[in-house]
């Protein structure tokens, strides 16, 4: 008996060898190992320098009301392949990107039930993206996911900097914490939302940064999030796994699938150097080329908007205090009176037009200029807004003359107060509207439950609404940002008119009850791994009780952060977001907002930490100038960059924006100081940093030697 089990023992192992493959990454440095395991499960493992990255994982997928895809596989073919090309995005941190892989490609056969499931393995310089596939076939052509049972091990007890598991929000401070201490940190983590859906102790969100004891920096996401729902991670804390969890539908359905089909790729991005991380492209690389033929009109905005003032209790979104019940069509708003603190009035936004076009911006939001918003918030209303009705005070026609007089276009505001059938059914009027009067670009918003009531935020069904919305507004030549949507997964190369994301705790938290200091210091590392955040910076009056007497929040940040930010906070869609009157009395540092590049030619990490500080460097698009912002955490630092990405034969006149020694973020937020020097490839810099604070640096080529006199060198 004994010889006979280890005879059986060992047929499993040379099994397990024979269906075992190894592919390497362009350059050597990682290896990935697919394998089946003894029950014919489909497994993998990933390698960084002959160090694991990620121990034997499990994949597969729980069906409903079918036999599950997850055991009793054989492999019937495997293929490899390599990609090496470059392509030009229409806009992004860099003018080119090179897509650059080495391919599996396994053939997978459930032999009890001849169901054929594919699994696709790329293997880039910077780390792993897998998907799975379902080919055309007789076996497998209706199925419902239950749960997908996608397997990331790790090899400790990492540190994490994680948000709470959750089906309707990303809008959360991060923690900073051990693995095995999310469970007992998960309560106070999560805070309270307009719409929010937990799963789990240990569940968090994607993308989940990481760094292990020995020094390596992990990252876990998905690309390409199409006709899927969002994944989350579920920890198993003891043994230090995480395994995928999906966003279920109204009815707890995880996922609706018609072969064939793919689902969105996993990604697992690792390397020594935390700045790799932030400069990765696997996220884009994974989705498929741009879908728009022309995208002649999809270009970077600069703007302001008439936002701020709402957001910290100055002035309101609605127009009267009449109205209590808001029947669209049949209130009569003739009939009432403004309540004297409605922001979307004509004459306020023509203030705003004239800074906006004296200040050299490119456009201008404008919130609550349509009918409806007395009572919006919070109430279950299916027909909320119509998208195309202004309030009395708002003159569409006046205020799209006036703009266009001045050079600015109109940004549009759709509050979707999360009924997307509402917003499906007046989309194409919507959108027509905005062509009508000149508008090219919108912010979407989806706050509230989703309506149909019971759909999530993140649901497959809601998903597809995101990208309905985005292919519609192209039909349209229209630029989408969307707020509250699902956060981005690269879908940006493929639809670059989605221009913009919050799907994030942004700067407007700052004026209910703040952020971490450390926020943006993490923030790159996670939420914009997936694309760029419309985090709306530019902040310089950071108590809110200027705004509104009866508020105590204040922004935790200095003036010399606020411009880091338009550097380190990658975005096409820039927002100067504080009021024509505040940055009237700084407008020193304020040219430093109307100076910097929104489009990159090519972008640096200088220094990085997750949670402490993020330095990057940022040659503008089609010309010489570099921008440099640094922002950084509660404790106070400095700084010390080299130049030598500068042209070794130019010399640069460098403006530095920084902290006064005595900045804090809290008791001295607008104290900085404004120094030039001369600099080339050859100087370095050594910069105080306050706590909460930052510097920004904008780099010019001196046009001759007499433009360098009187200023200091820079060794």
């Amino acid at each position: 008996m004994k010889k006979l089990i280890l005879t059986i023992l060992s047929s499993m192992f040379l099994i397990s060898l024979i269906n075992a493959q190894t592919i390497k990454s362009p350059n050597g440095d990682f290896s990935m190992t697919f394998k089946l395991n003894a029950e014919g499960t489909p497994t993998y493992t990933l390698d960084l320098n002959d160090q694991s990255i990620v121990k034997e994982s499990k994949l597969g997928l729980q069906l409903k009301d079918t036999e599950n895809l997850i055991k009793g596989f054989v492999v019937v073919n495997t293929a490899t392949a390599s990609e090496d090309q470059t392509w030009e995005p229409v806009w992004g941190e860099s003018k080119e990107i090179r897509n650059n892989y080495n391919e599996l490609l396994v053939t997978l056969n459930q032999e009890s039930t001849e169901r054929l499931m594919n699994i696709r393995f790329r293997l880039f310089d910077e780390g792993l993206g897998f998907r799975y596939e379902f080919p055309d076939q007789d076996n497998l052509v209706y199925f419902v996911i239950e749960e997908e049972r996608t397997e990331f091990a790790m090899t400790g007890d990492h540190k994490a900097w994680w948000i709470p598991g959750d089906y309707d929000t990303q809008e959360y401070d991060y923690v900073t914490s051990k693995l095995s201490e999310i469970r007992e940190l998960m309560k106070k983590a999560y805070t309270g939302n307009v719409s929010q859906q937990g799963f789990s102790e240990t569940g968090v969100q994607t993308s989940l940064m990481m760094k292990s004891d020995d020094g390596i920096y992990i990252n876990i996401h998905e690309a390409a999030l199409v006709e899927y729902s969002c994944m989350h991670l579920d920890l198993d804390d003891k043994n230090f796994v995480f395994e995928s969890h999906l966003t279920p539908d109204a009815q707890g359905v995880k996922g609706y699938m018609q072969a064939p089909r793919p689902t969105p790729w996993r990604t697992v991005i690792a390397s020594k150097n935390a700045g790799d991380i932030l400069l990765s492209k696997i996220t884009l690389n994974l989705n498929e080329p741009c879908a728009i033929e022309d995208v002649s009109w999809i270009k970077p905005v600069k703007y302001m908007g008439v936002w701020w003032e709402m957001i910290t209790g100055m002035s309101q979104w609605a127009y009267t205090n009449d109205v209590h019940s808001v029947h669209l069509g049949k209130t009569d708003y003739s009939k009432t009176k403004s309540n004297g603190v409605h922001a979307a009035n004509t004459e306020n936004v023509k203030r705003y037009i004239d800074f906006a076009s004296e200040h050299g911006f490119d456009a201008l939001l404008v919130e609550g200029w349509n009918e409806g918003w007395e009572d919006w918030f919070g109430k279950s209303k299916d027909y909320v807004f119509d998208f195309v009705t202004p309030y009395p005070d708002f003159d569409v026609a006046e205020v799209r003359d006036y703009a266009k007089s001045k050079g600015i276009k109109m940004m549009m505001h759709h509050e979707t107060s999360g009924s997307v059938r509402n917003y499906e059914r007046h989309m194409d009027n919507a959108y027509q509207f905005m062509v009508d009067n000149g508008y090219n670009s919108v912010k979407s918003g989806y706050v509230g439950p989703i309506l149909p009531r019971g759909e999530h935020h993140y649901s497959q069904w809601i998903n597809n609404h995101y990208l309905h919305a985005v292919k519609k507004a192209a039909d349209y030549k229209i630029m989408v940002n969307a707020h509250e949507a699902v956060r981005p997964t690269g879908l940006s190369r493929t639809y670059p008119n989605l221009i913009g994301n919050e799907s994030a705790r942004g700067t407007e938290y700052e004026a209910f009850v703040g952020n971490n200091v450390d926020h943006t210091t993490i923030l790159p590392f996670t939420r914009l791994i997936g694309g760029p955040m419309d985090y709306t910076p530019g902040i310089f009056v950071t108590d809110i009780s200027e705004y509104d007497s009866t508020r105590t929040s204040y922004v935790r940040t200095t003036i010399a952060r606020q411009l880091a930010l338009y550097v380190t906070m990658y975005s096409p869609l820039q927002m100067a977001a504080d009021l024509p009157q505040h940055y009237a009395k700084f407008m020193d540092a304020f040219q430093f907002i109307k100076d910097v590049a929104i489009d990159w030619d090519e972008s640096l990490v200088l220094e990085a930490e997750p949670g402490d500080f993020i330095t990057y460097a940022r040659k503008e698009k089609g010309g010489d100038r570099w921008f440099v912002g640094r922002t950084n955490d509660e404790e106070k630092r400095t700084s010390n960059i080299k130049f030598d990405f500068l042209d070794a034969d130019k010399t640069y006149i460098a403006t530095v924006y920084a902290d006064a020694k005595d900045a804090h973020y809290k008791d001295n937020p607008q104290a900085y100081v404004i120094k030039k020097y001369v600099v080339t490839s050859k100087s370095k810099l050594a910069q105080f940093c306050a706590p909460g604070g930052g510097y920004a640096i904008s780099l010019e080529v001196a046009k001759d030697k007499a433009a360098t006199k009187g200023i200091k060198k820079l060794k």
